[in-house]
C-alpha cells in the first residue's frame, strides 16, 4: 500500500508543475490573442492603468474555459513523455504496474479540475462576462483622446475638422490654424483661420476650450432650409478678430455602461436561469406560431368568402368552408369596365403588398426569438462540454505521451498545438451550425467532444497494450507486404555461437537449392493462366519449397562464426511475403473470388505483378547461393 501512495505522490509531484507552467503559457497566448483582437478599440482613448488592470483580470478570467484544456493536454503529454524518455515509465510497468494504474492519481485529479472548472463556467463565468463586456462596451463608447497631428486635418471632434501646421511641444502652442465648424451642416458652414492658437479642457472634461490669436472667420449666411437653388448672391460674414475662445463639446471622461441590461442576456445566466429562460421563451414562442398559423387560416380565401357570405351564421359558415368552390375569377374580371380593372388591380396589389410585408415582419420576430433560444442552448451545453474537453485531452495527451517518450517543449507542443487547433476548429463549425439553427443545440455543442473522444479511448487502448501505432517501421512494413515485400533481414554477429553448422551438410543442400532456383527460373512463365491461377488458390508451390530450404539454409548458417558467411547472409531475399499473402486463398474461395470477374480481376493482376517480382527474388537466392558454396569451399569450412 505504501508502494502505491509513493507512486501517486510521484505522479502527482512529476504533473502539477507542468500542468502550472502549460497553464501559465496557455493563459498568456490567448490573453495576447485577445488583445489583439480588440487593441483597436483600446488605442489613442486615454485609459487609465486601473481600467486597463480591471479589463485585463476580466479577460484572463474569461479566457480559463479556452486555456485549460490545452494545459491539461500539453502537461500530460510531457509528463508521460519525460517519464518516457527517462525510461521511469518502463521502470514502473517492469514492476507489475499497468498504464491505467500509473494514470489513476492523474485521472482523479484532471476529474477533479474538470468538476471545478464546471462550477466555474456554471457560477462565476456568468459575472465575468457580463462585467468584462460592460467594460469593453464603456471602452468603445469613450471619445479617443484628443491628439490633433501636424499637416493633416483632424476629425475626431464631432462637427470640426481641425487642420494645424506647426505644434510647439514646448509651449504648446498651435501654429497656422484652420477651422471647419459643420455643426449647423455644410451649406452652413463657419470657417476660421488664425496664427496661432491653444487647446485645452475644462475642468469637468465636458468641453474644449479653443483660444485663437490674430485671425478671421468666415460664415455663409444663407438659410439651410432654402432649397430652391436660386442663382442670387449669397450673403457672409467676415469678423477679424485679436482673441476668441471656442467652447467646444466633448467628453473625455470615462463613464461606465450600466450592466443590467447585459444580466438579463444569455452570458449573465447560470444552468437554472437559462433553463427558466429557455422554457419561457420557448411557450412564447409555441403561441406566436400557433397564432400564426390560426392567422394564415384566417386570411385564407376560403375562409374569408364563407365569412362575408353568411354573415353571423356560423353553421352556413362551415358548411360552405367544407364545400368545394369554383369560381370563374376571368369572368367576373372581363365583366368588369377598363377603370374598375386598374382600380382592382391596384387593391390587390397593394394588399399582397401589405400580407407581404406582415408576413415578413412576423418572420424576422419569430427568427430573432428562435436565435435567442438557441443562443441560451448554446451556452447551456457550453457549462459542460469545457469540463468534457478537460478529461478528454488528458486521455489523449497521457498515453499519446507513453507512445511518443518525447518530452519537453518540442514534439509535445507540436503535437499539442495541432490536436487544439483541431479541436477549436471542430468545436467552431458546431457551434455556429447549432447557432444558426442547421443542427440541434446538443448536436452542434457535442461535436467536438464525441470526434475527439473515439481517439483518446483509442490512444489509451493502443498505450496500454504497448503498441507501436507512432513508428514509421510499421506501415512501411504493411505496405511491403501489401506488394509482396518484407521488410529487410539482419544479421548480427553473436556473442555466443550455441553450435556451429554443418558446412558439409548446407553444401549439398546449396548445390540442390541452386538446382531448384534454375529449374524455376527456365520453367517459369510471366502471365499466369487465370482460371489456373483460382484453382491452385493462387499459390505457387515452387516457390514455396525454394523458400522454405533458403530460410532454413540461413538460419543454420546464422551461427556461423566466419564474418565472409555472415556478411553473404545479408543478400539472400524475403521471398515469402507473396506465399503469406496468397496462402490465405484456398481452392474453394479461389474459384468463388475467380467467378466475379470485377473482384477477381485486380486481385490477379496484383498476383502477376508479384510473381515477376518473385522471379527476380528467386535469381538473387541462386546468385547468393552460388557465392555462399564459393565461400564454403574457398575458406575450407568443409571438415
Amino acid at each position: 500500500m505504501r508502494r502505491i501512495k509513493r507512486l501517486h505522490t510521484f505522479m502527482l509531484q512529476t504533473f502539477l508543475p507542468l500542468f502550472l507552467m502549460t497553464f501559465g503559457i496557455c493563459l498568456f497566448i490567448v490573453l495576447m490573442q485577445f488583445i489583439w483582437r480588440y487593441i483597436d478599440d483600446m488605442v489613442g482613448k486615454g485609459l487609465d492603468l486601473p481600467v486597463l488592470g480591471e479589463m485585463f483580470l476580466y479577460a484572463a478570467l474569461f479566457l480559463i474555459p479556452m486555456a485549460l484544456p490545452l494545459a491539461i493536454l500539453l502537461a500530460s503529454l510531457m509528463t508521460f513523455g519525460n517519464l518516457g524518455e527517462r525510461l521511469e515509465l518502463l521502470a514502473m510497468k517492469s514492476a507489475g504496474v499497468s498504464l491505467i494504474r500509473i494514470m489513476q492519481p492523474l485521472t482523479v485529479l484532471v476529474a477533479a479540475i474538470s468538476v471545478g472548472a464546471f462550477f466555474f463556467q456554471n457560477n462565476a463565468m456568468p459575472v465575468i462576462q457580463v462585467k468584462l463586456y460592460s467594460l469593453l462596451y464603456s471602452i468603445r463608447q469613450k471619445s479617443p483622446e484628443l491628439d490633433i497631428p501636424e499637416g493633416t486635418f483632424y476629425n475626431e471632434i464631432t462637427g470640426y475638422n481641425v487642420y494645424v501646421k506647426h505644434k510647439d511641444r514646448e509651449t504648446g502652442l498651435l501654429r497656422n490654424i484652420m477651422i471647419y465648424d459643420y455643426a449647423n451642416g455644410f451649406n452652413n458652414a463657419n470657417i476660421m483661420v488664425a496664427d496661432s492658437g491653444r487647446l485645452k479642457t475644462s475642468a469637468d472634461k465636458l468641453f474644449l476650450i479653443l483660444s485663437l490669436y490674430n485671425g478671421e472667420s468666415f460664415a455663409n449666411l444663407r438659410d439651410q432650409s432654402d432649397v430652391t437653388g436660386s442663382m442670387k448672391a449669397v450673403p457672409y460674414r467676415r469678423e477679424s478678430f485679436k482673441s476668441r475662445d471656442i467652447l467646444i463639446e466633448f467628453d473625455e471622461n470615462f463613464t461606465r455602461t450600466d450592466e443590467s441590461f447585459l444580466q438579463n442576456q444569455y452570458i449573465g445566466k447560470n444552468l437554472v436561469n437559462l433553463q427558466h429562460s429557455i422554457d419561457s421563451m420557448n411557450v412564447r414562442l409555441d403561441s406566436v406560431r400557433s397564432f400564426n398559423a390560426k392567422d394564415v387560416v384566417q386570411m385564407s380565401y376560403k375562409k374569408s368568402f364563407a365569412d362575408r357570405a353568411y354573415p353571423g351564421d356560423k353553421d352556413k359558415i362551415v358548411q360552405a368552408r367544407d364545400k368545394t368552390m369554383v369560381i370563374n375569377f376571368d369572368s367576373l374580371y372581363e365583366a368588369k369596365s377598363k377603370e374598375n380593372k386598374i382600380t382592382l388591380l391596384a387593391r390587390s396589389k397593394a394588399a399582397i403588398e401589405n400580407l407581404k410585408s406582415d408576413y415578413f415582419f412576423r418572420a424576422s420576430s419569430l427568427d430573432d426569438e428562435a436565435y435567442k433560444v438557441r443562443r441560451h442552448k448554446t451556452e447551456w451545453h457550453n457549462k459542460f462540454t469545457v469540463s468534457f474537453a478537460c478529461l478528454i485531452f488528458f486521455f489523449i495527451g497521457a498515453p499519446l505521451g507513453a507512445i511518443i517518450r518525447k518530452g519537453g517543449l518540442g514534439t509535445p507542443v507540436v503535437i499539442s498545438v495541432f490536436l487544439f487547433i483541431f479541436y477549436y476548429v471542430i468545436n467552431n463549425i458546431g457551434f455556429k451550425m447549432a447557432r444558426d439553427g442547421i443542427w440541434s443545440a446538443w448536436e452542434g455543442m457535442w461535436l467536438s467532444s464525441a470526434v475527439l473522444a473515439p481517439l483518446g479511448i483509442f490512444l489509451t487502448y493502443k498505450a496500454a497494450h504497448d503498441s507501436v501505432i507512432l513508428n514509421s517501421d510499421t506501415y512501411l512494413n504493411a505496405i511491403k507486404k501489401l506488394f509482396g515485400k518484407k521488410e529487410g533481414r539482419k544479421i548480427e554477429r553473436k556473442e555466443v555461437i550455441i553450435y556451429y553448422p554443418d558446412y558439409k551438410d548446407i553444401r549439398l543442400r546449396l548445390t540442390g537449392l541452386i538446382k531448384n532456383c534454375q529449374g524455376y527460373i527456365s520453367g517459369h512463365k510471366r502471365w499466369i493462366h487465370y482460371i489456373r491461377f483460382w484453382e491452385n488458390g493462387g499459390r505457387d508451390y515452387n516457390a514455396e519449397m525454394i523458400a522454405k530450404e533458403m530460410e532454413s539454409i540461413v538460419e543454420e548458417l546464422s551461427n556461423s562464426d566466419q564474418n565472409l558467411v555472415l556478411n553473404k547472409l545479408m543478400d539472400y531475399p524475403i521471398i515469402s511475403g507473396y506465399m503469406k499473402i496468397n496462402a490465405r486463398i484456398n481452392n474453394k474461395t479461389g474459384i468463388t473470388v475467380g467467378m466475379f470477374i470485377p473482384v477477381g480481376v485486380p486481385l490477379y493482376l496484383l498476383a502477376v505483378y508479384q510473381r515477376k517480382l518473385l522471379r527476380h527474388d528467386i535469381e538473387m537466392v541462386k546468385k547468393a547461393s552460388e557465392d555462399m558454396a564459393e565461400i564454403i569451399d574457398s575458406e575450407k569450412l568443409i571438415t
